[in-house]
């Protein structure tokens, strides 16, 4: 793990003091202003519930027209993003009237504007409601298949045994439509054989068992199966016991039909009791299907008297659905109108709001935003001149130190040596005169060659001359140098810094290679591979004993200065195959 480098660790730098400056200046001005808007936003949440209680109350009542103008209230009041359960409860209440007035095609369009805020609901009784009005819309326009798949939607959003139950029934009533009458009892005959308790009220699950016995009376007597009488006749008896008119009217009609064939006195009697019992809840619809039922049972004068109301009937439920989609229709117009108006005004009183609360917190961050520039200015102007005179610093203390090294080990014992042989030796004779000669001359050459390893480096087009030329400088009578690829390799496009350390990569691995490793033979190959520079340097010489490279002088500067320029590198020594290395870095 590497250390975090200080240049000063004794100072605390200021901005740690600008930083809790500004924590502290943003908080005071913004606790305030958030404390504001929690409390609106609580009140304005409070005030949505209100009216959607309202409008519950109303739809209880059977008044869908005031309910439905109230759910648009409460919809016009709600903002997605803040307010998603109110949301989406409002549109799946108005979508759900709409679907009871029969206009699914405004119901599904409606429902459909809450669909992207399902997710963010906090509550899953939401989606469920949703999913399940949804999913009933498919089912009236007879696209089954939808129908299921949202019924199935509904089931991922409940954890209650009640709303479990409730969809599972809704699946298998679309089975039913679809006359898919084997999967629907697959469903359908677990529910019956377990009657469950849903809360303090018993009638919840009466209720729920009683529409399940139905729906699997209806399977059987599809299949002309008698069992069909036994869970119709069941579920009558729950039906009586609960006093639910709307279900005794469904029972009395599946009895209707049940005995249409094999009885058909009784059928036209349970089908009597079917209208009697639509007068009493005041459902046109649910009259005029038992209208059709009783033509079905009827002859003679019963049946003409049956038809004409029945035409009569339908001419009325045709306006009436007219009217009522007019009516709706209206009021979305008008609450749009209203919401229209609203938005205009709160938007105004937003920018009031928002115009006094700049001018309120103006100065406050202005003086902020002053101090941090400042501060971060003085830092940086103050971080920077000390990084930049240590680098410095240690940069030319690291030259020196390598320039000092290559003088102690190279120069100064043969320039001692020389010395003394001069001192020592009668340098009048020939033989002696060419030897000290010899020995100036190779003291000058390595004096060059540090000199060379010192200068500047060539990074323009005659980059890559250049790094031959030095790479041939290291070639000796005894040592034979292998150059391949490196014309291959586009310079030009290389960064110049990368030129640079790749440049000193090569020559401290070639004077190390010069200095320990005895070999006649040095290759360096260039390559591209995968977007990176690959160079491999291999020599015969004696390579590594143990196979073990210890990191030190120049090995080190390898390594040091192949990592600042993202690269890597990779020793491979065998004492037997001499010594290998190569360094990769990217174009």
């Amino acid at each position: 793990m590497k250390k975090t480098f200080n240049l000063y660790p004794n100072i605390v730098f200021p901005k740690y003091l600008f930083s809790l400056l500004i924590v502290l200046s943003m908080t005071l001005s913004i606790v305030s202003c958030k404390k504001k808007n929690t409390l609106k936003q609580e009140n304005k949440t409070a005030a949505i519930n209100k009216v959607l209680d309202s409008a519950d109350l109303i739809f209880d009542s059977n008044k869908k027209d005031s309910a439905y103008y109230y759910y648009d209230k409460a919809l016009s009041m709600s903002d997605p993003e803040k307010n998603p359960n109110q949301y989406v409860y409002s549109l799946t209440c108005m979508a759900e009237i709409l679907q009871i007035e029969g206009d699914y095609t405004t119901s599904e369009d409606i429902l459909s504007k809450a669909m992207p805020y399902i997710k963010k609901t906090t509550r899953p009784r939401y989606p469920w409601y949703a999913y399940n009005v949804m999913a009933n819309n498919y089912d009236y326009t007879y696209d089954y298949n939808n129908a299921v798949l949202y019924h199935k939607k509904s089931l991922q959003y409940t954890a209650s045994n009640l709303k479990k139950r409730a969809s599972l029934n809704n699946i298998a009533s679309v089975y039913i439509n679809q006359k898919k009458y084997a999967e629907a009892i697959k469903i359908l005959l677990p529910l019956a054989a377990k009657k469950e308790v849903f809360g303090n009220d018993p009638k919840i699950s009466k209720r729920d068992y009683s529409i399940v016995l139905d729906n699997l009376g209806h399977c059987y007597y599809s299949l002309n199966d008698p069992k069909a009488l036994y869970y119709y006749t069941e579920s009558l008896k729950i039906k009586t016991e609960l006093n639910d008119e709307e279900l005794i009217m469904i029972s009395h009609k599946n009895l209707s039909n049940y005995y249409l064939k094999i009885d058909p006195k009784l059928a036209k009697k349970y089908a009597e009791l079917s209208y009697a019992k639509s007068f009493k809840i005041r459902s046109i619809l649910n009259r005029s299907r038992c209208l059709s039922l009783l033509i079905n049972c009827s002859e003679g004068s019963d049946l003409k008297k049956y038809t004409l109301k029945y035409i009569e009937l339908m001419d009325s439920i045709s306006d009436a659905r007219q009217r009522k989609k007019n009516q709706f229709a209206l009021i979305r117009s008008v609450s749009k109108k209203d919401r229209d108006e609203n938005l205009k005004l709160k938007t105004q009183q937003f920018e009031n709001e928002l115009q006094l609360e700049r001018q309120k917190n103006r100065n406050i961050i202005s003086y902020i935003i002053i101090i941090f520039i400042v501060g971060v200015l003085l830092f940086l102007s103050f971080y920077l001149s000390a990084k930049g005179k240590k680098q410095k610093t240690e940069t030319i203390t690291k030259s020196e130190m390598r320039i000092s090294n290559k003088l102690h080990d190279e120069l100064a014992i043969d320039v001692y040596n020389t010395f003394a042989f001069a001192e020592s030796e009668d340098l009048e004779l020939n033989e002696n005169k060419e030897q000290l000669l010899n020995s100036l001359e190779n003291i000058y050459n390595r004096t060059r060659n540090i000199s060379k390893e010192n200068s500047s480096i060539i990074t323009n087009e005659k980059y890559a001359d250049s790094l031959k030329d030095m790479i041939a400088d290291f070639k000796t009578p005894n040592i034979n140098i292998l150059v391949n690829g490196i014309d291959t390799i586009p310079w030009n496009k290389i960064d110049k810094n990368k030129k640079i350390t790749a440049y000193r990569i090569i020559q401290e691995l070639f004077i190390n290679m010069k200095k320990h490793s005895n070999a006649s033979l040095v290759s360096a190959i260039f390559k591209i591979i995968d977007q990176n520079v690959v160079v491999i340097c291999t020599d015969n010489g004696v390579g590594v004993p143990n196979g073990k490279i210890i990191l030190k002088n120049g090995l080190q500067n390898v390594e040091s200065r192949i990592e600042t320029i993202n690269g890597t590198i990779n020793f491979d020594a065998n004492s037997d195959k001499g010594f290998k290395v190569s360094f990769t870095f990217p174009l």
